[in-house]
């Protein structure tokens, strides 16, 4: 965060003075805040921050100017860095309460906009592995949203719509997932229910040609050999130049079958838009 520290400089040497001498070697924990202003106390917490690797240190004192100067510009200030801190120590409850709470006080605030970018954040920097429970992703996508949406030309909104994609294509692994172990158990139907959600709710993931190409698998597999050539022909038509179509054009012609739309069906309906743009 570039602007942390960026202000007060000589006045944030003398408060520093001020605060050392005061403690009478204590330690910052014991010192009596009171005698300060909100700026002394605030560019305290800001020099804790820059200085320390945690940020708990500098907690205190951002949670000390809302106590001590709760109307002053610099306790919105303070709240802000609160969810800031709190959130780079990976306190991500702790991070998105206070990020909310700065939306419920000032929602016209210039630091909105942040604010909802460190509350989407909050959901978004746990989603760490596609075998976990995908809930915080869907979380993380309403929260991104929200920035995108309410926030469109910041950069916090150009910074969401990438991490946007990042979690969707992250929901679209977990089905892929899911489906190749259907499809590695030879349960055929329940494989084909989760690519199909690939191929129709996530079709701009990188996950799309797989999908078409395990489609093809499956279908083989239940012997549904018009489906398994309009999944290679929709895969073909798309991503030709895929080690996926190469794959599925292999499997089809060992199987004396070719790559062309046949039948009716899902698939079909697909064929139809994607490659012949007829959507009615």
């Amino acid at each position: 965060m570039a602007r942390v520290g960026a202000a007060g400089r000589g006045l944030l040497a003398l408060t520093l003075s001020a605060l050392l001498l005061t403690g009478c070697g204590g330690g910052s924990a014991e010192l009596d805040l009171e005698g300060f202003t909100a700026e002394e106390i605030f560019r305290r917490g800001e020099f804790e921050l820059e200085t320390n690797r945690r940020a708990s240190s500098a907690l205190r004192y951002f949670s000390e100017v809302e106590r001590l100067y709760p109307y002053s510009r610099f306790a919105r200030r303070a709240l802000i860095m609160q969810a800031y801190g709190h959130h780079r120590d990976r306190n991500y409850e702790e991070a998105r309460a206070a990020a909310q709470r700065f939306l419920d006080l000032y929602p016209g605030d210039e630091d909105a906009a942040y604010a909802q970018y460190l509350l989407a954040l909050s959901f978004y920097d746990q989603i760490d592995r596609v075998g976990r429970d995908q809930g915080l992703t869907f979380q993380a996508l309403r929260a991104l949203r929200d920035v995108i949406e309410f926030y469109p030309g910041t950069e916090y909104a150009r910074s969401a719509v990438l991490k946007f994609d990042l979690a969707f294509d992250h929901l679209a692994a977990k089905e892929m997932e899911i489906g190749r172990f259907y499809l590695k158990q030879r349960q055929y139907a329940a494989a084909i229910n989760r690519f199909r959600a690939v191929v129709e709710d996530y079709q701009t993931t990188t996950h799309t040609p797989e999908a078409l190409h395990r489609l093809v698998e499956a279908y083989i597999g239940l012997g549904l050999t018009d489906e398994a050539q309009t999944a290679a022909a929709i895969l073909g038509h798309n991503f030709q130049g895929n080690p996926f179509y190469d794959d599925s054009f292999r499997l089809l012609t060992g199987q004396g079958l070719s790559p062309d739309a046949a039948g009716e069906g899902w698939l079909r309906d697909i064929w139809r838009q994607t490659v012949r743009g007829e959507w009615l």
